[in-house]
């Protein structure tokens, strides 16, 4: 089983990317941003709730989120591992990440993070935001807020994965094929 977190800051691609380590790996993949985008688009309580704090370019609180996750891997028994996208975000989510996956027999094989400058990410954010409809990226004072956000919540968590041995930095920027090229390369060598 190999299971993946997957980081990176907002627009980093980490979404499309998945999808391929998704097929070529035969992974189940956890997008907290698109379970949270149903849950408002269906204005669940949850929807409702994550709407609140998504609306000021904040992060959801953890009990929401690893509620939310540990839901989606229950749904998914027969997975042959999960590619988390956008969880953890803090090491209170990672422990907490490590230890229900200890109770399901299982851990975290490697995390990966994709790489890119903050300018870089707000242009393609603002272009993903004319044709997304997502609001969260059509203001760059709040893309920037997420990107701080990712800066002290988020990025500390390199250090965390780094003792455990699993923490990967991958170049975001190029072509598509050349970052899964050299995700594809991370993850194999852990074979």
């Amino acid at each position: 089983m190999i299971n993946i977190v997957l980081f990176g800051k907002p627009g980093a691609g980490k979404g499309t990317q998945a999808e391929f380590l998704k097929s070529h790996y035969q992974l189940v993949h956890i997008s907290t941003g698109d379970v949270f985008r149903y849950n408002i688009k269906n204005a669940t309580d949850l929807g409702k709730l994550a709407q609140s704090y998504m609306d000021k370019g904040d992060l959801v609180p953890d009990e929401v989120t690893i509620n939310m996750l540990e839901a989606e891997v229950e749904k998914n028994p027969q997975a042959k591992g999960f590619i988390f996208d956008g969880f953890p975000r803090t090491q209170a989510q990672a422990q907490s990440l490590d230890a229900f996956l200890s109770r399901k027999g299982m851990s975290i094989s490697a995390t990966v993070a994709l790489e890119a400058d903050d300018d870089e990410l707000v242009t393609r954010l603002l272009k993903r935001g004319e044709t997304s409809g997502r609001p969260d990226d059509q203001d760059e004072a709040k893309i920037r807020n997420r990107f701080e956000e990712y800066n002290q919540k988020t990025a500390p968590l390199r250090a965390f994965y780094t003792e455990q041995n699993k923490f990967h930095s991958i170049n975001g920027i190029g072509s598509i094929e050349e970052i899964t090229q050299r995700l594809m390369t991370a993850i194999d060598s852990l074979q």
